[in-house]
Formats: structure tokens, sequence, C-alpha cells
């Protein structure tokens, strides 16, 4: 971003005692600048040094209100000459010239700031001056020069031209808007902004200590607008604004007396007049010079120096500035000063109160003549002198004239022709609108409480119709909807307020005007606040007036939301996310019809993401969130689930140790009685193997009496779990248990033993949800008595009773068929001698006939329930 550049004077070719160039150096109120000796030769010439190689944007020259040079060549250099001389110039290249006015028409009472644009690079700027204006004051044919200014960057920063069509890129696709109210005199990212406090006329006409502080707010200032914090910064310009409006006095030198004796000065005389300010906008005559800007300089006056002029002949000649071109025109100063004043009260968001209206009280000015053509309709309605308030410059005037007219419509009577009253109404709705646009508050409340009150008392009075109706808001409303944007919250409020509330008037709804504007495109560029206000009034509005013959449709508003999801503002994406989930709560069909399919593509894009969750949950589904919750707690829960049935089967595997250790002190004991033993041999199979009779359960299964070497404490386990012909797993808790006991658990132990009922025919388990029909249809098989059959609970067939043949019907090959686990490779153990099988050593141990249970600690095969094997 250009800024002023620092110089240090290398050389002059002279001047006047007092009057260094290097005064150029320093810019202050009471600088004197530089002076060429008296009644030197010309051109007379200057070279600065800038503190480092840059390049030149633009340069300011201050010129003396009457040691005027007729014109100013500018030069530049990236170095000196080896031997500099005054007039050795071969490695200066030329850019150009100004030309200065003579300052006849003001009398010599103004100095002439003039601004040129510039585009060279270089490090030595060098300044010729030609011959002097002649005038009266001038005696010595002296030129000077009050302050000089160079404002640039540095020449390293880069390709300039690169960087500025690359902001320009950013802001055309950020909607950037360099006439947005809160952004004024603040820097936007232009890379060709010039701050006004690098201006020659701030730092000339402002106190030094106050213009620090100026620049520390300004600072500030910039960073509030960056971070979009516009109320903040508004309330800095305005301290701004204030501290500008500060001026202290300056404390001038007196002029030395002139010594007699001294040929080189005269008497004192009487000072000029106080010299004024003149702005001016020059081309130099190469075509280095770039197109000038068209802003104006608020400069207050300040006498920098107390010149003592030779004695007047004449009285200077006084003409008109009105009478002058605008480029040579001096700064009205005392005028600039009260408008100024005029404009900052205008701006301040504050009531109008009687002290304020005493200032500004008499009548307003006359219209212009451009005002006349413009509103030439309204004055002939309403009068010059009303329609000449509300054009007034005075804020107080224009609030007097709605109010005025305010008044006038509402006491028109009942009786007044129809042609009188429409022309009546269209007058004021221009005025209306012209108001709406005004920055002070006051008036813009002004003109909607005189809207409001055309609207809903005016037309309904005297019948007017809904032709009438339609042309106040075709005319205020799109008008009033850019106010939405405003920069201050206060006014954005209101004119939101305004809008909801007209909109649901009964004459304005059955027009369906205003919903068709708020469902038009947001415009790229369009502001923060704009976007956001017309969205939040949408928003409102939808749920009063619903999308059922109000203006609103479907289609409509899903068209606006869907374009509004690409906005470049976050909050305005996330309000039309709202906005669809709400209408989708109405119409869920249709406004699918307007989005992408639900699939992982489309989520990808965050918007979306959360669109589809949000059905979810208005459908009551869960949400992908959600979905992996439960998937985590169902993993989380088989996990726990496998420890329990773990630990469980470790209980197991101890309660059948203990219950081994209990046979085999038995079979100690009985070893004893060598009768028994030698008959219990002689009973048994001469090919069966010799077994120590202390180590018999040793990798045996008590419930299918197999025996393996496999049959390890994990052995056994894995077996229990899975192969064992005499055990099943409960399909509805997990447990491990016996197939002749499956019923009993089924209706006393299972986890989901409410959920089963005895049939009274077969006398099995049957859900309770089957049970009616189970019984209905009478398709089961009859159970016999268990004295007389065992009932199988697999193949629901009767078998012959007692325990071994349970065995021989779930183990033997012509046994169930629905047994799955004799698909499984069966290693038999050898026949064991009478009182050795896994029948009679359970029977020994529990006491217990065919179906008992066994005693196990908790969690295995507890006392009093059913032989069962948990594995969770």
């Amino acid at each position: 971003m250009p800024h002023k550049i620092g110089f240090v004077v290398v050389s002059s070719s002279g001047h006047e005692d007092g009057f260094s160039a290097r005064e150029l150096m320093i810019h202050a109120p009471t600088v004197s600048g530089w002076r060429s000796p008296r009644f030197c030769q010309f051109p007379q010439e200057i070279v600065l040094q800038m503190v480092e190689r840059c390049r030149i944007r633009k340069l300011q020259l201050l010129a003396h209100q009457y040691m005027i040079p007729s014109k100013v060549e500018f030069y530049i250099s990236e170095s000196l000459p080896e031997y500099f001389t005054p007039y050795q110039a071969e490695r200066f290249r030329r850019l150009g010239y100004v030309s200065l006015c003579d300052n006849e028409k003001t009398g010599c009472k103004a100095r002439e700031l003039k601004s040129v644009y510039v585009d060279a690079v270089g490090q030595f700027l060098k300044l010729i001056f030609h011959q002097n204006h002649v005038n009266k004051y001038n005696v010595y044919n002296q030129v000077a020069l009050v302050a000089v200014n160079i404002i640039g960057d540095p020449a390293d920063f880069g390709d300039e031209s690169n960087i500025t069509s690359r902001e320009k890129l950013i802001d055309h696709y950020l909607g950037h808007n360099a006439e947005d109210p809160a952004l004024e005199g603040t820097c936007s990212g232009k890379s060709d902004y010039i701050s006004p406090l690098d201006d020659l006329a701030f730092d000339m006409y402002q106190d030094p200590e106050v213009a620090q502080i100026i620049r520390r707010l300004d600072e500030r200032k910039r960073e509030a607008v960056q971070k979009e914090r516009y109320d903040y910064a508004k309330k800095l310009k305005q301290a701004i604004a204030d501290l500008q409006k500060m001026r202290r006095p300056l404390d001038l030198p007196l002029q030395p007396l002139a010594c007699p004796s001294s040929p080189h000065h005269q008497p004192p005389m009487r000072s000029l007049p106080q010299p004024e300010e003149r702005v001016s906008e020059n081309r130099l005559a190469d075509p280095f010079l770039q197109k000038p800007s068209s802003h104006c300089l608020d400069v207050s006056p300040q006498r920098p120096t107390v010149d003592w002029p030779p004695p007047a002949t004449d009285p200077p000649p006084k003409t008109h500035p009105d009478s002058l071109p605008y480029d040579e025109r001096p700064l009205p100063v005392t005028r600039k000063q009260l408008g100024a004043a005029v404009s900052e009260a205008e701006r301040r968001d504050v009531l109008g109160d009687e002290a304020q209206r005493a200032d500004t009280a008499g009548e307003p000015e006359p219209l212009t003549e451009k005002a006349l053509r413009e509103a030439s309709s309204a004055v002939d309605v309403l009068g010059e002198a009303l329609v000449a308030g509300a054009y007034s410059k005075t804020w107080s005037h224009r609030e007097d004239a709605l109010l005025t007219l305010h008044k006038q419509l509402t006491d028109t009577p009942v009786g007044t022709p129809k042609e009188d009253l429409k022309s009546t109404l269209r007058a004021a709705v221009f005025l209306v609108r012209r108001a709406i646009r005004d920055i002070v508050t006051p008036v813009f409340q002004a003109s909607l409480k005189l809207l409001k009150m055309i609207i809903t008392q005016y037309i309904p009075k005297h019948k007017l119709g809904r032709l009438e109706t339609a042309h106040c808001v075709e005319r205020t409303i799109p008008v009033l909807l850019t106010r939405t944007g405003d920069s201050s919250a206060r006014l954005r409020v209101m004119a939101s307020n305004f809008i909801q509330e007209i909109a649901l008037f009964k004459e304005v709804k059955s027009l369906q005007v205003i919903p068709s504007y708020l469902v038009q495109p947001l415009k790229a560029n369009s502001s923060t606040h704009l976007a956001m206000s017309q969205m939040a009034l949408l928003a409102r509005l939808l749920r009063d007036l619903g999308t059922e013959g109000a203006g609103f449709t479907v289609d409509s508003v899903m068209r606006f939301s869907v374009q509004a999801l690409e906005h470049r503002v976050r909050e305005v994406r996330e309000a039309a996310v709202g906005m669809i989930l709400d209408l989708y709560a109405q119409h869920r069909a249709l406004v699918l019809e307007y989005l992408p399919p639900d699939d992982s593509t489309t989520r990808r894009n965050v918007l979306y993401k959360t669109i589809f969750e949000g059905f979810a949950k208005i459908d009551g589904r869960p949400t992908d969130a959600e979905m992996r919750a439960q998937k985590r707690a169902a993993a989380e829960e088989a996990e726990k689930r496998k420890k329990e049935e773990i630990r469980a089967l470790q209980g197991q595997l101890a309660a059948l140790k203990e219950m081994q250790a209990e046979v085999q002190e038995k079979e100690s004991e009985a070893t004893k009685a060598k009768n028994q033993d030698t008959q219990e041999r002689k009973v048994a199979p001469p090919n069966a193997p010799e077994i120590p009779d202390n180590h018999y359960l040793d990798n045996l299964c008590i419930f299918c009496g197999e025996r393996s070497e496999s049959f390890t404490e994990e052995g056994l386990d894995l077996h229990y779990w899975k192969r064992c012909l005499m055990l099943t797993r409960c399909e509805h808790c997990r447990q491990v248990v016996e197939i002749s006991s499956l019923t009993e658990h089924l209706l006393t132990e299972c986890d989901q033993k409410d959920g089963f009922g005895r049939c009274y025919r077969c006398s099995e388990a049957v859900s309770k949800e089957e049970l009616p029909r189970h019984v209905k249809t009478r398709d089961c098989n009859p159970a016999k008595s268990e004295k007389l059959a065992n009932r199988c609970p697999l193949c629901h067939e009767n078998f012959s009773p007692g325990e071994e043949a349970w065995k021989a019907h779930l183990m033997g090959p012509a046994g169930c068929t629905m047994n799955l686990r004799r698909t499984h490779v069966l290693h038999r153990t050898p026949v064991l001698p009478p009182g050795k099988g896994p029948a009679a050593t359970r029977a020994g141990t529990s006491g217990s006939k065919v179906g008992s249970k066994i005693p196990t600690p908790k969690g295995g095969l507890s006392k009093g329930s059913s032989r069962t094997y948990t594995k969770r």
C-alpha cells in the first residue's frame, strides 16, 4: 500500500537566510519552507534523496502565496552522478512538469496545493523551479516552496500490476464494496489505496500531537474493519472526525526587525491577509502521470509563516471565488468548516432536541435548479416550501417537512376528490422514498412513520384501492430492503421490523409483493449485513405467512436457499441450512427434489451432511453420529459379555476340578476293599485299558463319557462349548445346558423365561406369542409320562426312559436327527466296568437321579438348577 516516503535534502542551488531547503524535511503547521536567494538566476533546483529505492505514486507541492514559480520540472534517478553539480543531469530521467497559477485572481491570498500522480522508480528526485510569476509582492523575484510530500511504496515490493489485478480479483469474489459507509476512509485491502493521513494537508494543518493520536486511532480502525467489527470502527471514525476539528492556536514567531543599515532588509510593513489554501490536481506533461484523483481535501486555514511584503500602491484585485474555475477556486475555509460541522451532526444517530433545533433554526435554503427539475411534480402538489424543507441540507428541516406532511395527510377530509388524493399520495411517496435513504436516524424514523400512516390509514380511509397500495409498496420496499444492510445495527433492526409489520398488513399481504422481493437471489458482492438481514426477514415471514397463497412457494424458497448455500459468508450459509430444515418439516418430499442424493459423495460437503442429519432427526431416524455411537456401544457390550463368559467358564472349570478331587478321594477309599476291587476287575472287558483309580476322571467328559488326551482345562472348555453331544447352547441366553433339561431351563432359568409357556399336550416350552396357535392347531406330538418315556426337545420324539437312553438317543447312530453336534467326529471311551461310567460317577457324586443338578460355584452349574454351562 502506498505511504509517505521520508527523504533528506542532498543539495540545492541556493537559499535565502533562514529559509534553507532542509526545512522541506519537516511537515508541520509552523514550517517556513524553502526560498531561493533574492534576484537569483533561473532555473533553481533541489535534489532529494529518499530513504529507500521506491516506486513513487504521488507528489504534492505546497506553493508560496506570492513567491510562485511558473513551472516545476521533476526528474528521477537511481543514483547521483559521480561529480554532482547543480546543472548536471545525465543520470536523471525527466518525468514532466506542472504549471502553477500566478494567484492574481485571489490577490495572492491563497497557497496552491498541487497533487500529481506518477509511476516512476528511483531513489533521487530533482525539482527544477523556473522563472517566478511577477506580482507586486515579490519584489526580489524569488521562488519558494512551503512543503513537498512523496507518496509511494518500496520498489522491491513486487510486480505492482500483478498485485493490483490479484487484489481486485479477490475483492470481486469476496464481494468487497468500496462504497460501504463503514469502510469509508479505511484501507479495504486495495494495493493502490492512499491513506488521507499521508496527505500533505493533514500534517500541514493539524497539530502534531493530535496528528499522532489520529494515526493511532486510524490504525485501530483498520484492524477493526479487518475483523468486521464495524460498529467499533464507526466509533473510532467518529473520534477521528472529532479530533480533526480541534485546532490549537499557533504561537507564530515574529519576523525579526530589519536593520536599517542592512541593504537586504526593508522596513517592516503590515502583514499580508491570512492566506487561504487552494487545492489543485494537475497532470504532468509526460506520460508517466496516472489519472488524477477526484477527492476533495478538507483543509483548515493556518498561517505557517508571517511575511512582511513591500508596500502596495494599489489594493489587490478582489474576485469572488465562486466565479473562478473549479480547479483554481480557493478553498472556502469558513464555509468548509461550517459545512463539515453540519455534516458531522447529520451523521450522528441522535434524536433531535430543542437545543439542536435552536442551532439550526431558520428557513430551509431554496431548491436548486436540479432539485426543482427532479421534484417538479411534488412541488406542484405539496408546494415549494415543504419540498425545500425535505431537500434541505439541515436534517431538522428534513424531519420537520416529513412531520408536516404527515399531519396534512392525517387531516385530509374524507370528501376530497379522488384525483387530488392520488396526486398527493404519489407526491408523498416520492418524498418518503428519498427520505428512506437518509443517513440521519430521526429523518429515517419520520419517513417510516409517514409511510406506515399512508398504507394503514390514508389509503383505507379514502378507499383508494389496491393500485395505490401497490404503488406505495413497490416504490418504497426495495429501497427499504437496502437499508437492512446498513452499517448501523439500529437502522437495520428498524428497517427489518417495519418490513415485517407492513408485510402482515392485510392490504399488503394480499398483494404478495414483499415475498417476491425477499426470495430474489443474493448478490455475490452484497454486504454481510444485507445478506443476513434478508435471510432473517425471510425466515420470520415464512413462519408467519407459510407457503400457501401468501406469496411464498416451496419452489421459490428452496431455489433461494440452495443458492444461499454457496454464499461467501458462513452465517448466511448456516441460516440457509436452518431454513431448509424448517421447510422440510412441512414439505418433505418437495424439499428433497431440490437437493442432491444422500450418498457418501454428497456428505463430503459439510453443509449437506448437516442438512441430511437434520432430516434424520426430523424423521426420527438415527443420524450417522448416533449410529456410530450405537455400534461402539454394541462392540463394548460384546466385549464385556465375552469377558463375562470367560470368567463363567473359568468358574465352571474350577467346579469340575473340585468334583474330580472329590471322586478321586472316594475312589482311593474304595481301593482298600480288595474284594470289591477284584470283583470290579473281573467284570471289566479284557480289552479295557488299565486306568489308575486315582486318575480315572483325568481327560474325561463327565457328560458324554468321551476321553481324550486333549481334554486339558482349555480342551474341556472347548469340548463343552462346541462338541459335547449331550449339551447344547440356549439360543436366548447363550448358556450351555444339557439337552435333557433344555425345556426346564427355558421355563425356569433362562433370561427370557418370561417369554415361554408349557404346552399341556407335548409338555415342551413354547413362545407365549406362538402358544395359542400351537395349542389350537394340535399338531404337536403328545408327550408321555416321565416313567414311561423321555421327551427330546430337539426332535420332539418320545423314547425309552432312563439316562442311558438319553445317551443312546443323542449319541447313537440312529439317534436324534436334530442334534447338530453329531456331525463332529467322536472318540468313544472304552466300555467301563459297572459303577465306573459317567452316569454312575455323577450319581455317586451328587446323589441325584438322571437330569439332576451338578453343584458348582456361582457363575457355573448351580445346585437347584438344570445342568448348564455358561459362556457369555
